[in-house]
């Protein structure tokens, strides 16, 4: 199939270089030359591991453009994967959506029949708006095209998108019509039946079957991508709540989380106490609900908790660093781990960028270390922020006369530091463990000041 894909961000890189390996013809738009150049000399705009090695190997498979326009005419699927940044009042901003339309109207032939998806999260009720787009511009232009909208949510974990590409729990569609259904069944038959070649870069997955394909009107569709996330930002706030009473009553929270995680209702999955979350979904998904609620007056209070307790959690942090360091004023705190995860650089709503900013509020001086994340970190700070943030090329240089350590994102490297040597370099041995990655009685042994995240 002839396939086009606006935007070549996490979404639409992503799925353009899993649908040109299961044997599509694929073409990216975006307007951003910058990456465009990237993208044209094999390398990848954005750090996601195995997007490189397999934007090598795709050859005439998958090229580039930002035409739009000229693009569409033999298409037949159009995905629009481009940004719904997050207005003031927390909906999602639809503009570069729509604009898309439009132009992907512009550019069709009359007597063609063309699939439109809606990759992008949206509000409820976009997929409507898209096709309305699309009509009132084929009618001005006097175009008479078949066009079919469907709704095609992603359900990517950044730093495991490829994965989560070629073997996704489950496919889901929002259409109108079963004509669309099935051209998307068509366009995903490998990966619903399998019978794709797996990258090496991705392995075969072995556990689990084939993934369902499920077919549902638009608006149950996009409110499916909303509650997932919701739903996953729940847990976490949940179980930072039950670590925060952990820590009141002399729990261990992680023997909490096993215990209740093997049940199968509830699963052990997004069960890990920490800084909380971050990152591009689950802040702007969940507020984009609360948006929809409030426009239909409808409330939404275990929503509102989940984003209420992330919040507190960050500030809980500070306050154990506070506690324990008699104050943060005129202290070096060395902060590991800017990026909202491991295998990301994505710092945007950063819980450990959240807890630097704090410091640096209440006067501490911090050193921050990344493994990638730095130059988007330095972006992301104003000036008089970055004046208190010293950047540095390793752990060991962050933790050089530092009055505390907070490891705030679980990098692999940082699953191995070396305890006694990050002691002989700290000036106070506070260690404060964001992520609950060691056992306390490893860093103890050391001869550091454990503090975890309700233990």
């Amino acid at each position: 199939m002839q396939i086009v894909i606006v935007g070549a961000g996490y979404v639409g890189l992503t799925t353009a270089v899993l649908l040109a390996h299961i044997g599509h013809h694929v073409t990216g738009v975006d307007i951003d030359r910058r990456k465009l150049e990237l993208l044209r000399r094999g390398k990848s705009p954005i750090h996601e591991p195995g997007v490189e090695a397999m934007l090598a190997r795709l050859g005439d498979r998958l090229s580039f453009t930002e035409d739009l326009k000229a693009s569409v005419g033999e298409a037949d699927v159009i995905m629009i994967a481009v940004g719904t940044p997050e207005k003031a009042d927390g909906e999602a901003d639809t503009r570069s959506v729509e604009a898309a339309a439009r132009t992907i109207a512009e550019g069709m032939v009359s007597g063609r029949a063309y699939t439109v998806v809606v990759k992008s999260t949206v509000p409820i009720g976009t997929n409507r708006r898209v096709a309305h787009v699309i009509r009132r511009t084929l009618e001005a232009r006097g175009t008479e095209a078949t066009v079919w909208v469907a709704s095609n949510p992603e359900f990517l974990r950044e730093g495991m998108a490829l994965y989560d590409s070629f073997y996704p729990d489950r496919i889901i569609v929002g259409v109108d019509d079963p004509e669309a259904a099935e051209v998307l069944r068509r366009m995903y038959r490998p990966l619903l039946e399998r019978t794709f070649e797996p990258p090496d870069v991705v392995p075969r997955r072995e556990e689990g079957g084939l993934p369902p394909f499920i077919t549902t009107d638009p608006v149950s569709a996009e409110l499916i991508k909303y509650a997932a996330n919701a739903f996953l930002a729940l847990k976490i706030s949940f179980i930072n709540e039950i670590a925060g009473l952990a820590e009141k009553v002399g729990a261990d929270v992680i023997e909490v989380a096993r215990g209740i995680g093997l049940d199968s209702r509830i699963g052990p999955r997004y069960l890990a106490a920490g800084l909380g979350w971050g990152g591009s979904c689950f802040p702007k998904d969940t507020a984009a609900l609360l948006a929809v609620g409030r426009e239909h007056r409808y409330e939404m209070p275990i929503v509102e908790a989940a984003r209420r307790v992330n919040e507190l959690q960050r500030e809980r942090v500070v306050e154990k660093l506070q506690s324990a360091l008699k104050g943060v004023r005129g202290r070096t705190v060395a902060v590991l781990g800017l990026a909202f995860k491991p295998n990301t650089d994505d710092v945007r709503e950063s819980p450990s960028l959240a807890v630097l900013r704090r410091l640096v509020a209440l006067g501490a001086h911090v050193r921050a270390h990344d493994p990638i994340a730095v130059p988007h970190a330095e972006r992301a700070l104003t000036e008089a922020e970055r004046a208190e943030v010293t950047f540095v090329s390793d752990p060991y240089a962050a933790a050089d006369g530092a009055d505390a350590l907070l490891l705030a994102t679980e990098w692999a490297e940082y699953r191995r530091l070396d305890l006694p040597r990050l002691r002989g370099l700290m000036r106070t041995p506070v260690f404060l463990d964001g992520r609950n990655v060691y056992a306390p009685e490893a860093v103890r042994a050391a001869g550091l000041l454990y503090l975890g995240v309700g233990r």
